[in-house]
């Protein structure tokens, strides 16, 4: 037995009470989904800035009855300081997943990015602290190596920002860390490689590169890979990105105020990965016909190859990823082609 499945054998026989933010959202949901199919207590906050209602109402059709009722929802945005000490009120853990993502979207508007991911999280910060919780964990990224040449990224060694969002997620580990140095507040960061998975949003300018091609492909659209397809990223299953943030709650003493990658430790060339979807669609929906993706410029802020280290929280933690990119594939794509079929 790994030590996940020990934790959520054990987290079934000594429930906890904890905090979501950004619960509305992609990660924010699969995380609830999780800790409500454990009989855990989950309050979540999210303002439907990225997230949806749509999303919670999946994970309330797809639980056990008797599960939603252990969950709270507070409508509400992490910029402010007073609802952020609300919902810490009687949480035990936080999970900080409320953020403004997506590298273009910070590059065209820097102080909505920053007012959501700097000041949005030293208010959970505050107010967790005050509220006495035990520990709490946020969501940072892996755009903070910056222009770090070295595979694979290693935590304790980054480079230069190279957007606006990639310096949020410095500043807000930088908080985090003087958080735990000067109140002794017991912090955890994630430094997250493209997640993907159920739920993701396909649509609008700032999608992620997943769920937008497959929209596209299912919709019989070009896609545009940008660059000369040989970029390549450390994609990360939702349910790995799930593991990390419950072994918070069991996270030894020596791990708090520390920041650990969280991935799978492979790299796929974007252009492996189309293929790799569109294979899959073409057995998933009938009558679906490959096309070539299109090739177009690189984009700004973009770092070309990243991937990640896990041995520190493999180490720390107890991490073990379960989804290898294939396997999510293999459980995401029938997923979306279903839905789809749906609307």
């Amino acid at each position: 037995m790994s030590l996940y499945q020990a934790l959520c054998q054990d987290l079934q026989a000594h429930p906890k009470r904890w905090l979501v933010t950004g619960v509305a959202g992609f990660i924010g949901s699969s995380i609830l989904q999780k800790l409500l199919e454990l009989d855990q207590t989950v309050v979540g906050l999210d303002n439907f800035s990225t997230g949806s209602p749509a999303n919670l109402e999946n994970v309330r059709l797809g639980l056990p009855a008797g599960a939603w009722e252990r969950f709270t929802f507070i409508e509400g945005d992490t910029r402010n300081l007073e609802t952020c000490q609300r919902a810490c009120q009687g949480a035990e853990v936080v999970l900080h997943q409320a953020a403004l993502g997506s590298v273009p979207r910070s590059i065209k508007d820097p102080i909505a990015s920053h007012q959501s991911n700097v000041d949005g999280l030293l208010n959970m910060l505050v107010a967790a602290r005050d509220a006495g919780v035990r520990r709490m964990a946020y969501a940072s990224s892996s755009s903070v190596y910056g222009d770090d040449p070295g595979l694979p990224k290693v935590e304790a060694r980054t480079g230069r920002p190279l957007s606006p969002y990639a310096l949020t997620k410095v500043i807000g580990e930088q908080y985090a860390a003087i958080f735990a140095r000067t109140y002794g507040f017991k912090t955890l960061g994630f430094r997250y490689f493209n997640v993907f998975g159920l739920r993701q949003n396909p649509n609008g300018p700032y999608a992620a590169v997943m769920p937008k091609w497959l929209q596209a492909l299912i919709d019989g659209e070009t896609c545009t890979i940008h660059g000369d397809g040989e970029t390549s990223r450390d994609f990360c299953y939702i349910a790995n990105a799930v593991q990390a943030n419950l072994l918070v709650s069991a996270a030894p003493e020596g791990s708090l105020g520390e920041v650990f990658n969280v991935s799978y430790g492979g790299t796929t060339s974007l252009t492996k990965l189309y293929w790799m979807i569109a294979d899959r669609l073409a057995t998933a929906q009938p009558g679906f016909q490959r096309k070539d993706p299109i090739y177009g410029p690189w984009r700004e802020g973009d770092i070309q190859h990243s991937q990640a280290d896990l041995s520190k929280i493999k180490a720390h933690l107890g991490y073990e990823p379960t989804h290898s990119v294939a396997q999510g594939l293999d459980e995401l794509v029938p997923w979306f082609a279903a839905r789809a079929a749906q609307v």
